[in-house]
Protein backbone atom coordinates (compact mmCIF):
# COMPACT_ATOMS: atom_id res chain seq x y z
CA UNK A 1 0.00 0.00 0.00
CA UNK A 2 1.61 3.38 -1.21
CA UNK A 3 2.16 5.72 1.79
CA UNK A 4 0.56 8.70 1.43
CA UNK A 5 1.75 12.08 3.01
CA UNK A 6 0.62 15.68 3.73
CA UNK A 7 2.37 18.77 3.32
CA UNK A 8 0.94 22.19 5.25
CA UNK A 9 1.47 25.16 3.14
CA UNK A 10 2.80 27.79 5.00
CA UNK A 11 1.72 30.56 2.26
CA UNK A 12 -1.79 29.61 1.99
CA UNK A 13 -3.90 32.20 3.67
CA UNK A 14 -6.87 31.26 6.13
CA UNK A 15 -10.00 31.08 3.91
CA UNK A 16 -12.52 34.23 3.95
CA UNK A 17 -16.07 33.72 5.97
CA UNK A 18 -18.28 35.28 3.24
CA UNK A 19 -22.28 35.80 4.60
CA UNK A 20 -24.92 34.67 2.41
CA UNK A 21 -28.41 35.39 2.08
CA UNK A 22 -30.45 33.44 0.13
CA UNK A 23 -33.86 34.28 -0.85
CA UNK A 24 -36.19 32.22 -2.84
CA UNK A 25 -37.30 34.31 -6.56
CA UNK A 26 -40.84 34.29 -8.04
CA UNK A 27 -40.20 31.44 -10.22
CA UNK A 28 -39.30 28.93 -8.10
CA UNK A 29 -35.32 29.46 -8.02
CA UNK A 30 -33.14 31.05 -5.39
CA UNK A 31 -30.66 33.83 -5.06
CA UNK A 32 -27.40 33.84 -2.84
CA UNK A 33 -26.11 37.55 -2.61
CA UNK A 34 -23.23 38.16 -0.26
CA UNK A 35 -23.26 42.41 0.35
CA UNK A 36 -19.33 42.25 1.76
CA UNK A 37 -17.91 41.00 -1.68
CA UNK A 38 -19.60 42.88 -4.74
CA UNK A 39 -20.58 41.15 -7.30
CA UNK A 40 -20.82 37.19 -5.37
CA UNK A 41 -24.95 36.95 -6.52
CA UNK A 42 -25.78 33.01 -7.30
CA UNK A 43 -28.85 32.09 -9.15
CA UNK A 44 -29.96 28.42 -8.85
CA UNK A 45 -32.56 25.26 -8.56
CA UNK A 46 -32.35 25.15 -4.94
CA UNK A 47 -30.41 26.50 -1.84
CA UNK A 48 -28.16 23.43 -2.09
CA UNK A 49 -27.29 24.44 -5.56
CA UNK A 50 -26.37 28.08 -4.47
CA UNK A 51 -24.21 26.55 -1.48
CA UNK A 52 -22.15 24.08 -3.52
CA UNK A 53 -22.10 27.30 -6.57
CA UNK A 54 -21.16 29.92 -4.22
CA UNK A 55 -17.50 29.30 -3.32
CA UNK A 56 -16.22 28.52 -7.08
CA UNK A 57 -17.70 31.70 -7.73
CA UNK A 58 -16.26 33.79 -4.66
CA UNK A 59 -12.89 32.39 -5.48
CA UNK A 60 -13.18 33.62 -8.87
CA UNK A 61 -13.83 37.04 -7.79
CA UNK A 62 -11.38 37.30 -5.41
CA UNK A 63 -8.75 36.20 -8.29
CA UNK A 64 -9.80 39.09 -10.38
CA UNK A 65 -9.66 41.08 -8.02
CA UNK A 66 -6.22 40.41 -7.25
CA UNK A 67 -5.21 40.02 -10.72
CA UNK A 68 -6.64 43.52 -11.59
CA UNK A 69 -4.76 44.82 -8.29
CA UNK A 70 -7.83 46.07 -6.81
CA UNK A 71 -8.07 43.85 -3.66
CA UNK A 72 -10.19 42.40 -1.47
CA UNK A 73 -12.52 44.25 0.17
CA UNK A 74 -11.71 45.24 3.80
CA UNK A 75 -15.28 44.11 5.24
CA UNK A 76 -14.12 40.46 4.71
CA UNK A 77 -13.35 38.71 7.36
CA UNK A 78 -10.32 35.48 7.78
CA UNK A 79 -11.31 31.94 9.21
CA UNK A 80 -9.70 31.41 12.78
CA UNK A 81 -10.05 28.55 14.26
CA UNK A 82 -12.50 27.56 16.06
CA UNK A 83 -15.11 28.57 13.56
CA UNK A 84 -18.58 28.51 13.86
CA UNK A 85 -20.73 27.66 10.61
CA UNK A 86 -24.57 26.79 9.84
CA UNK A 87 -25.33 23.39 7.95
CA UNK A 88 -27.65 23.37 5.27
CA UNK A 89 -29.44 19.69 5.20
CA UNK A 90 -31.82 18.36 3.71
CA UNK A 91 -33.85 15.49 5.76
Amino acid sequence: MAKRTRTKSATLPSPFLLPMRITPLGDGRFLGRCSDLPGLNVEADSIQEVLRLAPKIARSLIEAMREKGVGVPDTLDRAKPPVNIHLVVAA
